[in-house]
C-alpha cells in the first residue's frame, strides 16, 4: 500500500483538531511543571498549517511536511515549536522522492524526524520529556512492521506504545527543559511532550492507515 499527498493532508488536518480540543488539558499539564503554554502553542503551530492546507495545495508529500515543519518553527514559541517543526521537516525529508510510501518507507521517516528532536532537545529515555514517548513508539512501529504489518496497524502499535511511555513520565523526576527546574517537585506530573507526541501518533494511526 503506497500513500498519497492525501492522506498526509488528512493526518495534518486531524491533529490540528485533537490538539485544538486537547489545548486546555496540555496546558493544564504544562502548569503544573513548565511555563503553562504547551497546549495554546500546539493549537496554534498546528492551526496555522491548517491556514497553509486551506491556501495552497502540494504536488508530494514531502514538499507538504516540510512545509508544515517550517510553519511550527517560525510559528510555535517555546521548545515544542522547534521540537516539532524539527520532526516534520526531517519526515518530511525522509519522504522525497521516495515511491512507494509504505510501512517501511514511513518507519524511516518516524526515525528521521524523531533523530532531529534528539538532535535539538539532547534528550534521553527517562529524562520526563517528549522522547519517553517516542523512543517506545519507534520500538512497537519497527516490530510490528518485521512481523509484516501495514502502516495503519503498526502506527496503531505505535500510538499504544506512546500511550504507555507517556505514563510512565509520570513518577519520573525531570532532567530537561523548565520542568527540570523543580528538581523533585516534578515527579507525580504527566510530561505534556510526552502526551502531545502520543495525541498526534493516536491521529497518524486514525488517518495514515
Amino acid at each position: 500500500m503506497s500513500m498519497g499527498v492525501d492522506a498526509f493532508v488528512n493526518w495534518l488536518r486531524d491533529a490540528a483538531g485533537v490538539l485544538h480540543e486537547n489545548a486546555a488539558y496540555l496546558t493544564e499539564l504544562d502548569s503544573a511543571i513548565g511555563d503553562a503554554d504547551h497546549g495554546a502553542n500546539m493549537d496554534r503551530g498546528f492551526q496555522a498549517i491548517v491556514g497553509v492546507l486551506d491556501e495552497t495545495s502540494f504536488e508530494s508529500a514531502d514538499e507538504l511536511l516540510k512545509k508544515a515543519g517550517m510553519t511550527l518553527v517560525s510559528k510555535v514559541g517555546g521548545a515544542s515549536g522547534p521540537l516539532y517543526g524539527t520532526f516534520f521537516l526531517r519526515f518530511g525529508t525522509a519522504l522525497a522522492g521516495v515511491s512507494p510510501i509504505n510501512a517501511e518507507a514511513v518507519g524511516k521517516a518516524l526515525h528521521a524526524g524523531v533523530e532531529g528532536v534528539l538532535a535539538r532537545g539532547k534528550a534521553e529515555l527517562g529524562d520526563k520529556t517528549m522522547y519517553d514517548a517516542w523512543a517506545p513508539a519507534l520500538e512497537a512501529y519497527d516490530a510490528a512492521v518485521a512481523d509484516g504489518s501495514e502502516v495503519g496497524p503498526a502506527l496503531t502499535a505505535a500510538a499504544e506504545a506512546a500511550a504507555k511511555g507517556r505514563d510512565a513520565t509520570v513518577p519520573l523526576v525531570a532532567r530537561k527543559g523548565r520542568a527540570s527546574y523543580l528538581g523533585e517537585r516534578s515527579a507525580g506530573h504527566q510530561d505534556p511532550g510526552a502526551t502531545s507526541t502520543t495525541l498526534i501518533l493516536e491521529s497518524a494511526a486514525r488517518t495514515l492507515a
